[in-house]
């Protein structure tokens, strides 16, 4: 969250508590209306005080203005909702989404010739490090802890020259062995 939204947000927060506070006291029967009034009326009788009140409330309907029009459109920094990663340089902006990653991951899992049935999915936190789970199935004979391990290597050096991204971890589920029979048929 960049700082002026942070800054927004306490603004915000401070006088909708005191607004509710007041509101509170109101209902109780704890302050008159006309004890409000005649408190709000010493505070505006200076043109210092009356000005800063219109000042802060300007502001406040801007940026109330930009949350309902702008709201979703803020965190644009290094990503974008967990739909990719938004990498900027000098020269513009790349969004590398989620399924870029995952078709990349795809085509290096089935390049090894002993898997099959190749499903990925990549998720990116909020700070945008990657995690990708691959769930696979292998044909027989096949030395699973060896392919994993060799599979790990290849994806996150692929991953890395094709997108320069770093991958934090890559988890690999075999959902089964395939006969040789489930082999012609696929």
């Amino acid at each position: 969250m960049k700082i002026l939204d942070k800054i927004t947000l306490i603004l915000f927060s401070m006088i909708i508590l005191i607004l509710a506070v007041i509101m509170s006291l109101l209902v109780f029967g704890w302050v008159t209306p006309t004890v409000v009034l005649s408190v709000y009326g010493k505070i505006v009788a200076s043109n210092v005080v009356s000005n800063t009140i219109l000042g802060v409330s300007g502001v406040c309907i801007v940026l109330a203005l930009k949350a309902i029009f702008f709201g979703g459109n803020w965190n644009t920094d290094n990503g974008i909702n967990g739909e990719g990663i938004l990498l900027e340089n000098e020269s513009g902006k790349l969004l590398i989404s989620k399924e870029t990653i995952e078709n990349l991951v795809n085509g290096v899992a089935k390049g090894f010739e002993n898997t099959q049935s190749v499903t990925t999915k990549v998720i990116i936190d909020s700070q945008n490090t990657l995690r990708v789970f691959v769930t696979l199935m292998v044909l027989p004979n096949t030395v699973i802890n060896e392919l994993s391990m060799n599979l790990q290597s290849r994806i996150k050096e692929v991953v890395k020259s094709v997108t320069d991204l770093e991958i934090k971890s890559i988890d690999i589920k075999i959902k089964n062995i395939t006969t040789s029979e489930e082999n012609k048929e696929v």
